[in-house]
């Protein structure tokens, strides 16, 4: 009797670790996106939400529920939290905007940060129509999701000791929750499910943007960091994009404030002057006339200066007349890796996602997750 009891608890202790190391692999990627920041009041909303504190313990909100900074915490009616997660049995609103996952509400040094936790395919169908279109035909979608998915799981990698793994702007990837879902984005999400693109058998660092203007950009030219994969490909396809040339007039005053409140040391400028270009076309420096003399200023700082939306990309040309600096320019983004509208016109063309992103991405190879883990 003895020994049967022992076979026993042998068996149900086999059974147990085998269930659970079976649950383990079944769970699904998730990822935390970094959706509201600094903030100095947050509402959370929703149908059935169930609001817990740090220790797991469940706290009684009537919603909506305003959250705002304290000393060291977050408060609620008066009340001091560590931190607060909130979930709901359908989506959790965020000041009114619908996120799936949790909400996760801690206190940083500027105010508030509301953290969104995830499945990672989830957060993918709800940025396919924040980064592009889900009316553009299905290679191009599902292109999108890959290099996305493939940019997620990188940054995670290399941020798994911070609060977050990406912020929900154009510093990492546009999301905005899942209120612009939609069948087409999904469709694109699961037929790619799980594929990232790899290089040596390591997942990418997968840039991309929205239009090249003709050429992609190496990434040593941009970060200084060569990669053989972004070494930069000629792309004719994005030349027909409304985005992919540009104009932008500014008046010289208005450019030497920006550099100004960007720390560089000019005044009374007179011209604006292009300095020499990278092999791929694009420049590496901006030449400011001023008062002060000649000043340099690295092509990509002086777009992040004046705007990455006015001037939208270091491929331009300027020229200076009564006090205003006109620019003509090619292309939209850092030029790095995919470019977006490219790669529609190529699905238009008949290339599939594989292909696609074989192009822009010179000798990676697509694997799914289960292949490289």
């Amino acid at each position: 009797m003895r020994i049967f009891m022992l076979l026993n608890l042998a068996f149900a202790f086999v059974f147990f670790v085998v269930v659970s190391i079976s649950n383990a692999a079944t769970l699904p990627e998730t990822i935390r996106i970094a959706i509201v920041k600094n903030s100095t009041s947050v509402t959370i909303d929703g149908d059935g939400i169930l609001a817990t504190r740090e220790n797991g313990e469940a706290v009684a909100f009537e919603t909506p529920i305003n959250v705002r900074p304290g000393k060291d915490c977050v408060v609620v009616n008066g009340i001091n939290y560590r931190g607060l997660l909130f979930s709901a049995p359908s989506v959790v609103y965020v000041n009114s905007k619908p996120y799936r996952g949790v909400a996760e509400i801690s206190l940083v040094d500027k105010g508030l940060l509301v953290v969104n936790e995830l499945p990672l395919e989830d957060y993918l169908v709800g940025l396919i129509n924040c980064e592009i279109s889900s009316a553009w035909p299905i290679e191009a979608i599902k292109a999108q999701a890959v290099i996305a998915r493939t940019y997620a799981l990188n940054r995670k990698e290399s941020r798994k000791n911070a609060l977050y793994h990406l912020e929900s702007s154009v510093i990492d990837q546009v999301y905005d929750g899942c209120l612009i879902e939609d069948s087409r984005a999904r469709r694109g999400v699961m037929e790619t499910a799980g594929e990232v693109l790899t290089y040596n058998g390591a997942i990418i660092q997968a840039f991309y943007h929205s239009s090249c203007g003709g050429k992609t950009e190496s990434s040593e030219n941009v970060w200084g960091a060569s990669l053989p994969y972004l070494k930069g490909v000629d792309c004719q396809y994005c030349l027909t994009a409304k985005n992919s040339a540009w104009e932008q007039k500014l008046a010289l005053k208005d450019i030497e404030d920006k550099l100004k409140n960007a720390g560089f040391s000019v005044s009374g400028v007179k011209n604006v002057r292009a300095g020499i270009r990278n092999n791929r076309g694009r420049l590496k420096s901006v030449l400011i006339d001023s008062a002060r003399g000649e000043t340099e200023v690295a092509g990509d700082q002086f777009r992040k200066a004046i705007g990455y939306g006015v001037i939208k990309s270091t491929n331009f040309t300027v020229k200076v007349s009564n006090g205003e600096a006109s620019f003509s320019g090619l292309g939209n983004g850092h030029g790095v890796g995919l470019c977006q509208w490219g790669s529609k016109q190529r699905a238009l063309d008949g290339f599939n996602y594989a292909e696609i992103l074989s192009y822009y991405y010179p000798g990676t190879e697509l694997k799914k997750l289960s292949e490289i883990r």
